[in-house]
């Protein structure tokens, strides 16, 4: 693998709250599947030398021969659950690699401009481990347990919601993933582990566009959104 950051991108996750059999990364949009697009716009960033894929074990070789964005990619065996699939990545990455970002293959609108910013934030704020996109919350946030709201969130300013690519230097990363492996913590977002583990974390303005593809209503949503950007 060259020289460079390395893109990780999260591919592992199944289909099942979309109502499909097999991997979710797997699903096209607008004929092309999200894994590829992730991993496209990954190599897309200057900045990325090379990517580490995480795919279902027993899918390995399927995602070989569709995931080939130009750079140098690696296809590995993610785990039962997304920080395992991280864990598995971060094992495929080498020991010199400064920068690592991680994106998950269900926003498939990511755009290479966003890893851009994230790897670009790291580099003018040296204070901080990692950087991550997101986008402000329009709405009042209730916590609700039991049925019942218990919380009103304070204010809207403060609160945001995250989103990926997500930067992170990489012996933070490392650090604090192999101290959450020995809390026997898992976190289900990367700068989440860093957060508990000591580290600050910077923020980049995030892209409306660059949503999570979840539901049946979202992957519809995303071929609304292919197809008008295929209109121009």
């Amino acid at each position: 693998m060259t020289a460079g950051a390395v893109a990780i991108v999260l591919a592992a996750g199944s289909g099942e709250r979309l109502g499909r059999a097999g991997p979710k990364a797997f699903l096209e949009v607008a004929g092309t599947p999200m894994v590829v697009r992730a991993a496209e716009a990954a190599a897309a960033c200057p900045a990325v030398g090379s990517l580490v894929v995480t795919v279902p074990r027993g899918h390995e070789r399927t995602a070989r021969a569709i995931v080939a964005p130009g750079k140098p990619v690696l296809v590995v065996a993610g785990g039962r659950s997304r920080h395992a699939s991280v864990a598995a990545a971060l094992a495929a990455v080498p020991d010199g690699v400064s920068f690592v970002v991680c994106h998950d293959a269900a926003r498939p609108f990511a755009s290479p401009q966003q890893f851009v910013l994230v790897l670009g934030a790291l580099e003018v704020t040296p204070d901080a481990a990692g950087a991550i996109p997101v986008m402000p919350v329009a709405e009042t946030v209730k916590r609700v347990r039991g049925g019942f709201v218990v919380r009103t969130e304070g204010s809207r300013e403060e609160l945001t919601l995250a989103q990926t690519p997500q930067a992170f230097r990489a012996s933070a990363l490392r650090d604090a993933y192999g101290r959450a492996a020995q809390a026997g913590r898992e976190f289900s977002d990367d700068a989440a582990a860093l957060e508990w583990a000591g580290y600050r974390v910077a923020v980049v303005a995030g892209d409306p566009d660059n949503f999570k593809v979840t539901t049946p209503e979202d992957l519809a949503l995303a071929e609304l959104l292919a197809a008008e950007r295929a209109c121009g």
